[in-house]
C-alpha cells in the first residue's frame, strides 16, 4: 500500500494541520480553509483511501487499517500536528488521536458523532431511514446516492448559502474526482456499524466540536455529547449552519477554528 495523495500548502515554518474530508468527496472541499489557514499554518489536506485521486486498497477497508494508512501518509511529513476532520473524517479523526496521543496535538471535529445511528441509549443518533436510504441509492443507481448525500448536506441553511455551499461539493467532487464505489460502501459500512463512545477517554488533546445548528445529517445533540464525553472536549454551534459550516458560514468558522487552533 503507498501513501494517500496529499497536498500540502501554506507557512512551511508553521505549525502543521491535517484535514480530512467527509463520505463521497475529497480534499476540493478544503480549498477555501487552506486559503485561510495558510497563512499561518502548514495544511497537509489528504484524500482518504478510494476517494479524489487516493487509490482503494481492499485489504485496507477496516477503519483501523485506514487510520494507519492516513498515518503512514504521515510519518514522512511530520512528527506532531492538529488534527481536523469533518464528518465521516472525523471518526477518522478520533481513531488516530485515540491511536496515536504523542502525534496529535490538537482535534477539530466538524459535524462528527461517535456513533452514526439512533440507538438504544443514544437517543441523539441518526434515524436508520435516512441510511438505509443512502445504501439503497448506492446499490441501486450510485452516483444518485452521492447527488442525494449533498442535497441533504446543506439541507436547512438559508436558500442562498445552501446553493452556495452545494456548488462548492459539487465543483470538488467535478475537478478533483469522485469517490470508487467500493470506498463509498465501507464508509455507510462504517457508519452503520461503528461505535467510538468506549475509546472517547482515551482521546487525551484539546478538542474543538464543531456543528450546525440545522444539520440534517448528524444532529447537534450528538456533536455535543461527543464534546462533553471528550476529557477536554467544548462545544461551538454554528447559527444557521447545516453540515458545512465550513463552506456555508466560513468567516464564522475561521474565527472560531483559527483561535483554537492558535491555543
Amino acid at each position: 500500500m503507498g501513501a494517500l495523495y496529499h497536498e500540502v500548502c501554506g507557512t512551511p515554518q508553521g505549525r502543521d494541520v491535517v484535514l480530512l474530508h467527509g463520505w463521497s468527496l475529497n480534499l476540493g472541499v478544503w480549498a477555501g480553509l487552506v486559503r485561510e489557514l495558510g497563512a499561518h499554518f502548514r495544511v497537509i489536506a489528504i484524500d482518504l483511501p478510494g476517494h479524489g485521486r487516493s487509490d482503494w486498497d481492499p485489504r485496507a477497508a477496516t477503519p483501523a487499517a485506514q487510520a494507519w494508512r492516513v498515518h503512514e501518509t504521515l510519518l514522512p511529513l511530520t512528527e506532531r500536528y492538529a488534527l481536523l476532520g469533518w464528518s465521516l473524517g472525523g471518526q477518522l479523526a478520533l481513531d488516530l488521536a485515540a491511536a496515536l496521543p504523542a502525534s496529535v496535538e490538537r482535534l477539530v471535529l466538524i459535524a462528527t458523532t461517535p456513533k452514526f445511528l439512533k440507538a438504544p441509549g443514544w437517543r441523539c443518533g441518526t434515524p436508520r431511514p435516512l441510511l438505509a436510504r443512502l445504501a439503497h441509492r448506492l446499490h441501486a443507481e450510485g452516483e444518485r446516492a452521492v447527488s442525494d448525500f449533498l442535497a441533504l448536506a446543506v439541507r436547512g441553511s438559508a436558500p442562498r448559502t445552501a446553493a452556495r455551499a452545494l456548488h462548492k461539493l459539487r465543483d470538488a467532487l467535478r475537478t478533483h474526482g469522485a469517490a470508487q464505489p467500493e470506498a463509498l460502501a465501507s464508509g455507510l459500512a462504517r457508519l452503520r456499524e461503528g461505535d467510538l463512545r468506549a475509546a472517547l477517554p482515551l482521546v487525551r488533546v484539546p478538542a474543538l466540536v464543531v456543528a450546525g445548528q440545522r444539520d440534517r445529517v448528524i444532529r447537534p445533540a450528538a456533536s455535543r455529547a461527543l464534546a462533553r464525553a471528550l476529557p477536554e472536549g467544548r462545544y461551538v454551534e454554528v447559527a444557521g449552519a447545516a453540515h458545512v459550516p465550513f463552506l456555508s458560514h466560513p468567516v464564522q468558522f475561521v474565527r472560531q477554528v483559527g483561535a483554537f487552533l492558535h491555543g
